[in-house]
């Protein structure tokens, strides 16, 4: 195993710690990597969805206080299992969507020319977004109803299509919806957990047969990179989109999409 590998590997860790949570597809900027490195990891794009289980990991460190208070409240406090019904009712569509379409995603969908696209649509689409917000109805995760929950959920199946973004699909989607900017953010944040830990669980199951300790081993210096990145991210993101909004992720999104067509096609 060469060390520019292990060096490739940090650098990806990097990325997806940093965008992870941030409504511009840290998938999707894998992807784009890998094409630009000439990344070689494990088969079957098992080390870009494992690395992001880096990522959930800080969610559960910087947040444990308050996962620890719905933890211990579940039986006493209404508001912790409204808390937990929301997040696991949202789960559910991409549960079930992402694995009746995990094999044609993996082998169709993951690829720079869908990225680029995406992620210049999903850029228009944060850029009407922001002009279209309605007044916030719902401040509290706690408060959330479960057809609210459902329908969050469904929106963010779209990130199903690699250069959507799934914080950033679940984030707009729950903005439409009547959910103030912290709370959308914090809710993309927890949806994650289960989420990315049943991708990671079922690409792991089906790609076990292939893996060896030199994959195993770039994955886990992607993992520690991406987790000690996305805690920083996380910690600062609800302060920065409740001053500057979601605008800037919009245009970033679509420079680096329209960048990356030139690139290939160029």
């Amino acid at each position: 195993m060469m060390i520019d590998q292990y060096l490739d590997a940090t650098l990806l860790g990097l990325i997806e710690g940093l965008t992870e949570f941030l409504p511009v597809s840290s998938t999707g900027h894998l992807i784009m990597l890998d094409e630009l490195l000439g990344f070689e990891g494990p088969p079957g794009k098992v080390f870009e969805v494992v690395i992001q289980l880096g990522a959930i990991l800080a969610i559960c460190v910087v947040y444990f206080q308050r996962l620890w208070h719905v933890a211990t409240g579940l039986k006493d406090d209404p508001g912790a299992r409204r808390f937990v019904m929301a997040v696991l009712i949202a789960f559910l569509p991409a549960m079930v969507l992402g694995a009746g379409l995990h094999g044609i995603i993996k082998s169709v969908l993951f690829n720079p020319t869908v990225v680029s696209i995406a992620l210049i649509l999903g850029g228009v689409a944060i850029l009407l977004v922001e002009r279209l917000i309605p007044v916030a109805r719902y401040h509290k995760i706690e408060n959330f109803s479960a057809p609210l929950a459902l329908k969050i959920g469904f929106c963010q199946c779209l990130a199903l299509v690699p250069g959507v973004s799934r914080s950033g699909a679940s984030i707009l989607g729950a903005l439409l919806m009547g959910v103030d900017r912290k709370a959308a953010a914090e809710f993309s944040f927890f949806l994650a957990v289960p989420t990315m830990a049943g991708a990671t669980a079922y690409d792991l199951y089906k790609n076990w047969s292939v893996m060896s300790l030199d994959s195993g081993l770039l994955i886990l210096v992607g993992f520690v990179t991406a987790f000690i990145a996305a805690a920083l991210v996380v910690k600062t993101l609800v302060d920065f989109v409740g001053r500057y909004g979601f605008t800037p992720f919009g245009w970033y999104r679509i420079a680096v999409g329209t960048g990356m067509l030139a690139f290939l096609y160029l």
